[in-house]
């Protein structure tokens, strides 16, 4: 969701942010669900004046390089340095290519008027698929600096709430796409997903709303779930929840939990990746979407999930 003018902080707000992110970032490590264990946070500082707002976000199969987007319509790539040198090593540094514009159908760069983009997913050939709220629309393309197809409209597509529609994107070992929502229209109403096949969207399965989260980012790991991560915003601070369910055909079970962390621990994440960092293991790379705000930063946060991949495990 990008930050609109109405919906900007007030002056107290900022204040009261600036005050207390000195104090976050002396903060002990976060809490974790059981399970789940703190990997770390890297801050990314860049002075491109396309840099930040970040979104969208896919992590190669070997957790070295990543792709990520922002909701003013960019593209970065780049290339994690782990602790070590290792694969499973936390993130210490990176290198990335210039942030370039995302460009439309006619091959021109996207007008800041239909630049919103919010989801990303990578097909298994390299292809870009970017969901946006608004208008709301998904594009394909080979390469980011090709003209961009516009993939068939969803019926759902009218139901969307304004700067609150397709947040999250992700495709399966299939290559089909799935997205959701920022927001369902009611506390007590489940986030419906679309899945598009063949050339057209059908409703496959709802994930049930907890709490005043929204649905923010999601992805397919490699262990064949589906991966939900969440934000919520307090009134001055942000908290984050990734949720995991099991696919069972057009039906999701087995939610679990992850994480949920307290305000302030980290910044906005809106983007997520899960890969795995070794056998038997699946990591959770995030990325924050700092509103272009001084008081804000861009984060990448990770977490591993000590969980088998065996595909036997999952009907248990």
């Amino acid at each position: 969701m990008r930050l609109c003018p109405r919906r900007a902080l007030s002056a107290a707000h900022i204040a009261a942010l600036t005050s207390v992110l000195a104090v976050s970032a002396c903060a002990e490590t976060p809490e974790t669900a059981p399970g789940a264990r703190y990997v770390g946070a890297h801050t990314w500082h860049n002075s491109h004046d396309r840099f930040g707002g970040f979104s969208g976000l896919e992590v190669s199969e070997d957790g070295r390089q990543f792709t990520a987007i922002s909701d003013r319509g960019s593209i970065v790539m780049g290339r994690f340095e782990r602790a070590g040198g290792l694969a499973d090593g936390a993130i210490t540094g990176l290198a990335a290519t210039p942030v370039e514009k995302l460009l439309d159908e006619t091959g021109t760069r996207m007008h800041p008027d239909i630049d919103d983009a919010e989801g990303l997913a990578i097909g298994t050939d390299g292809r870009l698929y970017v969901s946006f709220e608004g208008p709301p629309r998904v594009h394909a393309s080979e390469r980011y600096d090709r003209p961009a197809t516009v993939l068939p409209k969803g019926p759902f597509y009218r139901q969307l709430q304004m700067n609150s529609g397709m947040e999250a994107l992700a495709i399966d070992a299939r290559g089909r796409l799935l997205t959701l929502p920022e927001r369902s229209g009611q506390l007590t109403r489940p986030f419906p997903v679309w899945r598009l096949e063949e050339g057209a969207w059908s409703h496959v399965f709802d994930l049930p709303r907890r709490g005043g989260f929204l649905a923010v980012g999601a992805d397919i790991g490699p262990d064949g779930r589906f991966y939900l991560l969440e934000r919520e915003f307090t009134g001055y601070a942000f908290r984050s929840r990734v949720r995991r369910f099991d696919i069972a055909g057009d039906e999701v079970r087995n939610e679990q939990t992850l994480f949920e962390s307290a305000p302030l621990q980290f910044d906005n994440l809106e983007g997520i990746a899960v890969w795995s960092p070794a056998p038997g293991r699946i990591r959770l790379t995030m990325i924050s979407d700092d509103n272009f705000k001084f008081f804000q930063k861009t984060q990448f946060v990770e977490y591993d999930l000590p969980e088998s991949l065996d595909r036997a495990d999952l009907s248990q």
